[in-house]
């Protein structure tokens, strides 16, 4: 029998529920807004928590990203930048 405590259980991405997609974009950018579709559309349906950003309101994520933006982080990591993927987008939040 294998033993199924804590120490010996695989950690896996957990439910879409308990992910955070995070959106860093400025305002008047036409990649932002199409980013922002897709991550509102990937979001809705999976049920995955999501917040935006404003890289000209920040400035670490300003220097940081200023020249990838936008850009979309899951879990605090970066997924992606300028163009989302919505199949890939879904496929690393599902």
């Amino acid at each position: 029998m294998a033993d199924m405590s804590p120490l010996f259980r695989r950690k896996g991405p957990g439910r879409p529920q308990d992910r955070r997609v995070t959106l860093i974009r400025k305002p008047g950018c036409h990649l932002c807004d199409d980013a922002q579709l897709i991550v509102e559309k990937v979001c809705a349906e999976l049920g995955v928590p999501w917040e935006q950003k404003d890289i000209t309101q920040d400035p670490v994520l300003h220097d940081q990203y200023w020249e990838q933006i936008p850009v979309v982080l899951v879990d605090g990591e970066q997924h992606t930048f300028w163009r989302v993927n919505e199949d890939r987008l879904r496929k690393v939040l599902a």
